[in-house]
């Protein structure tokens, strides 16, 4: 070592290392490793010696427990349970809730300490407690729903992995830079379907968020998510991404390493991705950086979930200059999940227990469970060129509508901004003009006996129902009213979607609120407004009944004379009529007593066979054909018992429909009319259909049991035997006619109306 040392005396290091071409000249470096480099110049002593590294700790245990949640694939995740419980923490809306669970733990406390029975008030503070959550979480405000999705005990995206998969291997990185732990991948099973995982993770805890960056994704994040949805693209596995970020990581580094860029590849490549795609947001979705991982078949949004292009807080400091504006730009924004799907842009709700995510974790990953199983049953049903098309197609149409005139998804599916349909806007003093214009364009189409102006009368329709239903809206908010019809309307909601019948306590809620605005209504400001709408709209709704029948009634005379003349050019029929025309002009008759009864006879058979043609062929065309006894006939001298009989059913089925059990299903069928709209879907229509049978089986048994159908029955045996007299007074030496005899007798003094 010394003599190692000497020779190193004066010798620069550079010396040492040099090499030349005819090898290395200096110390060897395996030299170096065993000994100390020691430089002595001017007192100064260096000394360097090489470190000792640790051994690389391999991620799998050594005795993985096969019984772990989630599988022993799980092991591979760093993601662990918290070793303490998160602390409790309250939002600012929930302390009148820690109030009444601070009062039920005093009360407990005393029960405890003084041995009394106290269970009847705990019983009662408890009821208090829970009718007050349910009061307070089916009443949130925006800005409250934001808060809940930034609670900081909310489940993460794997907290819901985990729960719902049977097997989850985590994959890592992007080929190209760093592992951002911001963005977790890896591929998992639930109930033996393979899919590719892919969310935004944010801590439990200071440590773990600033670890993930509080779930903001820098450029790395989405080159991995990138890279592994392109892998399950290529293997054929479905994908499902977590939504859970403000937005993305906006340094300076991350704009020099191409964020937009990365954000900007992954909007693009989605849309070429050939499986199906489900996005759910768990917590927030903030601009960009939720969209670069939720380009998706489908978006389903967790109950107190939000979705935002910039935060409320953001949004209120740009408007309003201040982020204590945060509540009123949260209620502008539309940002939460209920109204999302209003607007078409969220598919569908995950719902969540009272209390929020975080009050029952493992309750809303179920949820989220059979959501993403409902989905991905009808996705993958898709082909893939449907599949791509669905999904450009729901991503074309967001923002293609104007409040109250629906469009067409066709046209929406390709909407340019000019062809967006404009309301023409007619001020209310000049409303009365344009009504008064258009009845005398209908009167002198009808005069003219051109068609109408069915177009302009249908749009002016449609903008006094538009105009009738703001005023109403207007007229429940002067009456203050607004948060009752709001809450009535989820309840039918909720019951509507449950397939349940409506409750005869909602239904009780409903005709209290009708009879108050009723009652209220003649007070509201915009009363006058209303009532001259409502005049007009019921003066157009009339010529529009008018003009539609008219309209019907031509068709119907057109298409009767079509229906005759082809009877009468028929050849057996032509035959015939040409045979009784040559042998009237054969006999010389100029009026009818001329004839003889043989001829007579000849003309009733035929008349009869062509009005049961006509009747048959009308009958082919979907006309009801109802057959009218004439004047000075038989049954005539029982008009009037007919009419009475008419009226007394009248009156029966008046008392029917007022009675309880029928009153109630007609208002149920007005509610479901109302709720469906002018477009009823197939399940409004299906429950419209149902309703209606119902009733009209209700009306017949009831009818069934009266009096009245004895009296029916006696009045019909009367009339019938009154014709077979009659039929028998014509021909006694015939035999009796059978029903169908009857029948084509009766049929040949009839006529058709």
């Amino acid at each position: 070592m010394a003599a190692a040392s000497a020779s190193l005396g004066g010798v620069s290091a550079s010396d040492l290392l040099r090499s030349s071409t005819s090898g290395f000249s200096g110390v060897p470096l395996r030299t170096l490793g065993r000994a100390r480099l020691v430089l002595k110049r001017r007192d100064l002593t260096v000394s360097a010696k090489l470190r000792k590294v640790k051994k690389h700790e391999y991620p799998w245990p050594d005795n993985p427990d096969p019984n772990v949640k989630g599988g022993v694939l799980s092991h591979l995740s760093p993601f662990k349970p918290l070793k303490e419980k998160p602390k409790p923490v309250t939002l600012d809306f929930e302390k009148p809730l820690v109030a009444l669970q601070k009062k039920i733990i005093d009360v407990r406390k005393m029960a405890n300490e003084t041995g009394l029975d106290f269970s009847d008030q705990i019983l009662s503070l408890e009821d208090k407690y829970q009718q007050a959550l349910k009061d307070l979480y089916t009443h949130l405000t925006p800005i409250q729903r934001v808060q809940i999705a930034r609670h900081p005990n909310r489940p993460t995206f794997l907290d819901h992995v985990f729960n719902i998969t049977e097997k989850f291997m985590e994959l890592h990185g992007d080929r190209a830079g760093y592992d951002d732990p911001a963005i977790v991948t890896g591929i998992g099973t639930i109930d033996g379907r393979r899919y590719m995982f892919i969310g935004h993770q944010k801590g439990r805890n200071t440590k773990e968020n600033i670890q993930r960056n509080f779930g903001m994704p820098t450029p790395h994040g989405y080159r991995k998510a990138l890279r592994l949805m392109e892998y399950a693209d290529h293997h054929g596995f479905p994908i499902v991404t977590f939504i859970d970020t403000p937005g993305a990581y906006a340094d300076l580094k991350s704009e020099e390493l191409g964020q937009g860029e990365a954000i900007a590849h992954n909007l693009r490549s989605m849309f070429g991705l050939k499986v199906p795609i489900v996005s759910i947001v768990i917590g927030e979705g903030g601009s960009g950086g939720a969209l670069a991982i939720g380009c998706a078949n489908k978006l389903l949004m967790l109950e107190n979930a939000v979705f935002y292009v910039a935060s409320p807080e953001a949004c209120a400091a740009i408007l309003w200059k201040s982020a204590k504006a945060a509540p009123k730009a949260a209620e502008k924004l539309k940002i939460t999940a209920p109204e999302l799907c209003k607007l078409q842009i969220a598919d569908g709700v995950i719902p969540e227990p009272l209390g929020g995510a975080h009050a029952d974790p493992n309750w809303t990953s179920k949820q989220i469970k059979i959501a993403i199983n409902e989905a991905m049953d009808e996705l993958t049903q898709m082909k893939t060129e449907d599949l791509l098309r669905h999904r450009t197609l729901k991503f074309r149409k967001i923002g293609g509508f104007q409040e109250g005139i629906p469009l067409d998804p066709k046209k929406t599916a390709n909407m340019k901004k000019r062809d967006v349909p404009v309301a023409k806007e007619i001020p209310d003093a000049h409303l009365g003009v344009e009504v008064e214009k258009l009845k005398q364009k209908i009167l002198e189409a009808q005069k003219s006996s051109s068609k109408p102006p069915k177009l302009e009368l249908d749009e002016m329709i449609k903008k006094l129902k538009r105009d009738v239903h703001q005023e109403y809206s207007e007229a429940v908010k002067a009456m203050g009213l607004t948060d009752e019809v709001s809450k009535l309307r989820e309840e039918v909601s909720k019951a509507k979607s449950d397939n349940q019948p409506i409750d005869p306590l909602l239904m009780d809620k409903i005709e209290k609120l009708e009879a108050e605005f009723e009652q209220g209504l003649s007070a509201a400001p915009n009363y006058g407004r209303l009532q001259n709408k409502l005049d007009f709209l019921k003066e157009l709704l009339k010529v529009k009944s008018l003009s539609d029948k008219n309209e019907k009634a031509a068709t119907f005379k057109q298409e009767f004379k079509t229906k005759y003349d082809d009877i009468l050019n028929n050849p057996r029929i032509k035959e015939k009529n040409e045979a009784i025309k040559a042998e009237i002009q054969a006999v010389g008759a100029s009026s009818l007593s001329d004839l003889d009864d043989e001829l007579k006879k000849k003309i009733i058979e035929f008349k009869e066979e062509v009005d049961l043609e006509l009747a048959n062929a009308l009958k082919s065309a979907g006309y009801d054909v109802e057959i009218v006894e004439p004047k000075g006939s038989s049954v005539s001298e029982y008009e009037s018992k007919i009419e009475e009989l008419n009226k007394d059913i009248k009156k029966e089925m008046e008392t029917l429909v007022n009675s309880s059990d029928i009153k109630d299903k007609i208002k149920l069928l007005k509610l479901e009319i109302a709720m469906a709209g002018e477009t009823p879907d197939l399940e409004s229509k299906n429950r419209i259909a149902a309703l209606e049978q119902q009733i009209k089986q209700s009306l017949v048994e009831a009818l069934d049991s009266s009096s009245l159908k004895e009296e029916y029955e006696n009045l019909v045996s009367k009339i019938s035997s009154e014709l077979d007299g009659s039929l028998k007074k014509e021909d006694p030496e015939g035999d009796n006619p059978t029903n169908d005899d009857l029948r084509m007798k009766v049929g040949a003094n009839r006529t058709f109306t």
